[in-house]
């Protein structure tokens, strides 16, 4: 999916890798190096005018972090559309809370890896 951005997209999403939270932090430790299932993922990735969390192409999969911010009405009304935005184009979004990957962190990446061998 790797695409041309304008300079200002990419610049954004470099400033917000120098400046990600605790909780990104911990995940990415997790996700990098393809040391989950051997699933590459980006983090701070460019779609569109979009910057998502977290990406794994083979899977075509969005992982957003939600904290406090995001239960604001006008916060949730633009993750709705920014959702309903990248579903139209193939992608899975999944919004993982904060508070989800600080207490279980393992459960999360099961949930993950279930994207790649989903049961029937």
């Amino acid at each position: 999916m790797q695409k041309h951005y304008p300079h200002y997209i990419l610049d954004l999403s470099r400033k917000l890798r120098r400046r990600s939270t605790s909780t990104e932090r911990l995940l990415w430790q997790k996700l990098r190096n393809r040391q989950l299932s051997g699933l590459k993922f980006y983090r701070q990735f460019p779609i569109g005018r979009y910057i998502a969390d977290f990406y794994c192409d083979e899977l075509k999969l969005v992982i957003e972090l939600e904290g406090g911010i995001h239960d604001k009405p006008d916060q949730k009304e633009y993750d709705e559309t920014r959702a309903s935005e990248l579903e139209g184009i193939g992608l899975i979004v999944m919004r993982i809370r904060n508070e989800e990957v600080e207490k279980d962190i393992e459960q999360v990446l099961k949930t993950i890896v279930a994207l790649k061998n989903p049961h029937p």
